[in-house]
């Protein structure tokens, strides 16, 4: 069958085939049998209108897909649904600013920088927590001075002012430990070198340190020995007391004869002292004349000296060569030493710069044995801080007031009531003040001038000593 014009028509599609540019399920449901008839007004191919033509508007195609079951799609078969257009695409996202070439590598660099440091922070918390414990194992603890303390509980004075404390440091003459043999023969004994009660006053307001001659004459308790065995008291030189019964006798005896509570106690001994100066980097002191004592191994010519440790040592203990021989003048220049170190330590911020601390807390936790209550790093350096806060004017250093014991010129003993009133001024933490020897004068002749002088309710007491901000040669 032709159309019109003579031209066979195409043939219609197999069943089931879609149109070359229709989707796969885009046929028409109910296909055409036979042939279809043109659009009006539609022309056939090549312009001529017939069944089976195509419209005369020409449509843009798809690629066509090989038809279903590989049989190409005869031509005449009716046009099928334009696909839909292809959603549109979403535009393409802004790229990140570019600076320099160092954004792209922020984000990275900022964790790199938290994580080192955090290292660093675990790191040096690591090494200080390394270093606390060091130095707190270099702590010894007298647990036998404490529990024999503890057995004369009932027998000690009582604190009476809140806030102040009573520290007593002995500075031991043992031979025994490193370093100690060669200031003379261990005899297997130990006696009090020196003997200094440290007042702390509360809030802050001041320190006293009040030296014991070691001579000076006391009435010792009976003490626990070393061996087990016990004394019996009497009535003999002050430094006997630490030989018969260690710390704990010397604290005893301290507060049988001033009636003072001793709160914690301090020994140190000689290379402690020493390596204490050296941390410090030594302390200039006013050597007033020579000084060359075989005993104290020192050789020291006049005027103002730096002092490492070995020269410092036998110049506090320098006796037998200077003067009479007495305790005074020695006693004077362990005041005068202390001072100088009190003023080296305050003025060099060696207790704010943790450089310069360590040294001096490790040469002071390896050298001083000390009361539970105070054998902890902590609780130095909470003493520390609380003579740090004190000024060097208000450090003041004094002596008991004494004499030469009438028995016997070498020993010395107390001077009433001039003793008395100071142990009462420290046990009620009163202030007391302290003036230049030259100007106190001796204990005796200027008995009278400072009975006169402190007539007044209101007169702080005078003793001879001086304090931690006097110059070290004027």
């Amino acid at each position: 069958m032709t159309d019109s014009a003579g031209t066979p028509p195409e043939p219609d599609p197999p069943s089931g085939t879609s149109d070359p540019g229709t989707p796969a399920g885009d046929a028409p449901s109910d296909p055409p049998t036979g042939g279809a008839r043109p659009a009006p007004g539609g022309t056939g191919r090549n312009g001529r209108g017939g069944k089976g033509g195509r419209s005369g508007k020409k449509r843009r195609r798809r690629p066509p897909n090989p038809p279903a079951g590989g049989v190409r799609a005869g031509a005449g078969a009716r046009p099928s649904k334009p696909a839909p257009p292809p959603p549109a695409a979403a535009p393409p996202a802004a790229p990140p600013p570019v600076t320099g070439g160092r954004a792209r590598f922020r984000p990275r660099g900022l964790r790199v920088i938290a994580f080192l440091g955090a290292v660093v922070v675990l790191a040096a918390a690591g090494v200080g927590w390394w270093l606390y414990k060091k130095l707190d194992a270099n702590i010894t603890t007298d647990v036998s001075a404490a529990a024999e303390l503890e057995r004369y509980a009932r027998e000690r004075p009582s604190s009476l002012v809140r806030g102040a404390r009573n520290i007593l440091l002995i500075g031991s003459d043992t031979r025994a430990g490193s370093g100690n043999a060669r200031y003379g023969r261990d005899k297997g004994t130990q006696r009090s070198d020196t003997t200094i009660l440290l007042h702390l006053a509360a809030h802050g307001r001041g320190v006293t340190a009040v030296s014991v001659p070691r001579d000076l004459m006391v009435h010792i308790p009976g003490c626990r020995k070393r061996d087990g065995s016990r004394t019996v008291p009497q009535y003999a030189q002050f430094n006997f007391a630490y030989e018969f019964g260690g710390t704990a006798c010397t604290v005893r005896t301290l507060e049988k004869l001033t009636g003072i509570r001793v709160d914690h106690h301090v020994v140190i001994d000689f290379r402690g002292f020493k390596d204490m100066v050296d941390a410090v980097g030594g302390v200039r002191v006013c050597v007033a004349k020579p000084i060359k004592d075989r005993d104290a191994q020192v050789n020291l010519k006049p005027g103002a000296r730096t002092l490492d440790g070995e020269q410092a040592l036998g110049y506090v203990r320098a006796r037998k060569t200077l003067g009479n021989g007495s305790d005074t003048e020695r006693i004077n220049r362990q005041q005068q030493f202390l001072g100088a170190l009190v003023n080296k330590v305050q003025s060099n911020g060696v207790l704010l710069n943790p450089t310069r601390l360590y040294p001096v807390l490790d040469a002071a936790t390896k050298s001083v044995t000390t009361d539970p209550g105070l054998d902890s790093l902590k609780d130095l350096y909470d003493l520390s801080r609380a003579l740090r806060s004190v000024p060097t004017e208000k450090v003041q250093f004094l002596t008991v007031p004494r004499r030469p014991y009438r028995n016997d010129p070498n020993r010395d003993e107390l001077v009433q009531p001039r003793a008395n009133s100071l142990f009462k001024r420290l046990r009620d933490d009163e202030p007391v003040a302290v003036v230049p020897q030259n100007e106190a004068g001796s204990e005796e002749p200027g008995e009278a001038a400072r009975r006169k002088r402190d007539t007044s309710p209101s007169a702080t007491p005078t003793f001879a000593g001086t304090n931690a901000a006097v110059g070290t040669c004027r």
